[in-house]
């Protein structure tokens, strides 16, 4: 346990960012299951939409600094490249 005043303040925003980057994260990995799911079932309409969603979540995160931008861009490619042979 850290005894200095700074050092607590510091652990503090520590945990805040760990549960903001933890739940941004977990909605990251169920959109893209969903999405995944969907490509796998054929349903390339309701897939599309979901796309859009990824996208969005995914440069969010970029712009928080909760995953690297390059990750953010190559998710971004790999999710368009399973639409475009699923269809």
């Amino acid at each position: 346990m850290p005894r200095r005043r700074t050092s607590v303040k510091k652990t503090r925003a520590d945990n805040k960012k760990h549960l903001r980057n933890f739940k941004v994260k977990q909605q990251l990995k169920k959109t893209i299951k969903k999405f995944q799911q969907l490509t796998s079932a054929k349903k390339l309409d309701e897939a599309k939409i979901l796309l859009q969603k990824a996208f969005s979540e995914l440069d969010k995160a970029a712009k928080k600094q909760v995953i690297h931008s390059a990750t953010a861009n190559r998710k971004k490619s790999r999710l368009a490249k399973q639409l475009s042979k699923s269809a």
